[in-house]
């Protein structure tokens, strides 16, 4: 986690009654927001490992009482206060469920990895931006010879203890590209990235997609797909060539634009609750 970087923002309360309203305002907003793999529910203690409860203790300088929020993946989304658990270890005690629980996007970011810095960027970005699955490739013009698993979901579940979410998002082992094209569900929109596509109004192209059941977004290597690879894609069932404009973009850039480009024609935003109109 950025040491330097201020606590995540929180979202604005809904002007419509929720059941954890009156909690979530009761919240401190600037808590530090942490992801733990402890059951979470109110009145437990939540163990915190060993880089957590370094970073409350020595980098935030926060003591017992302190006020954390604490997210799991599955339990939802809890206040809590840090509390000590013999003369140097730190754990949480849950004082209010702040937000239920909520299912991961139905979005998949597939890529060819990258190095080290700019895949560190793409996870965290992508995660933000709503994938709520990661899944590397192998293709031809891969360069990149070992992916870090770990690495890759650390700064995944990183970039969601800033952005907010209550989900986590799921990270796969890296898989041939042939073998995830062989498997892409029908129904199921893939969207390749394609430098070469003919420039047209992306956001035309997805919202006519709209009734297909989750979307896949495909990225290719630094030095793009080779024509087999190329061919494999397009005979995909379902498959929409999108062009991300006039100019060549790097991978990490690219997952970002598409990523914004889906949530901007379909996006989990779109339910939000928008205040009623005035008379």
């Amino acid at each position: 986690m950025d040491e330097g970087a201020p606590p995540a923002a929180r979202r604005t309360p809904s002007p419509v009654a929720s059941p954890f309203a009156k909690a979530r305002m009761a919240d401190d907003s600037r808590a530090p927001r942490l992801h733990v793999a402890a059951p979470l529910a109110v009145g437990a203690a939540a163990a915190l490992s060993p880089g957590q409860a370094n970073y409350l203790a020595n980098v935030l300088r926060l003591g017992a009482g302190a006020r954390v929020v604490a997210f799991n993946g599955r339990d939802g989304e809890f206040a809590a206060q840090i509390a000590l658990a013999g003369r140097r270890h730190l754990s949480l005690a849950v004082t209010a469920q702040t937000r239920g629980p909520e299912a991961p996007p139905d979005v998949d970011l597939l890529f060819a990895p990258i190095k080290h810095a700019r895949l560190d960027y793409m996870a965290q970005k992508a995660v933000e931006m709503g994938a709520g699955r990661l899944r590397p490739v192998a293709t031809r013009r891969t360069q990149v010879a070992r992916l870090n698993l770990e690495r890759l979901e650390a700064n995944a579940i990183e970039a969601a203890e800033q952005c907010g979410a209550v989900w986590t998002p799921e990270i796969l082992p890296i898989e041939p590209l042939d073998r995830a094209l062989a498997a892409w569900p029908a129904g199921r929109l893939l969207v390749f990235c394609d430098e070469d596509a003919p420039p047209a109004g992306p956001l035309d192209a997805l919202a006519e997609s709209k009734s297909a059941r989750g979307v896949g977004l495909l990225i290719g290597p630094e030095g793009g797909f080779d024509d087999a690879e190329r061919a494999a894609i397009l005979r995909v069932p379902g498959v929409l060539r999108l062009s991300l404009g006039p100019r060549v973009l790097r991978a990490d850039t690219a997952a970002v634009a598409a990523l914004a480009l889906v949530q901007a024609a379909r996006g989990d935003w779109k339910g939000a609750a928008r205040p009623p109109e005035p008379h």
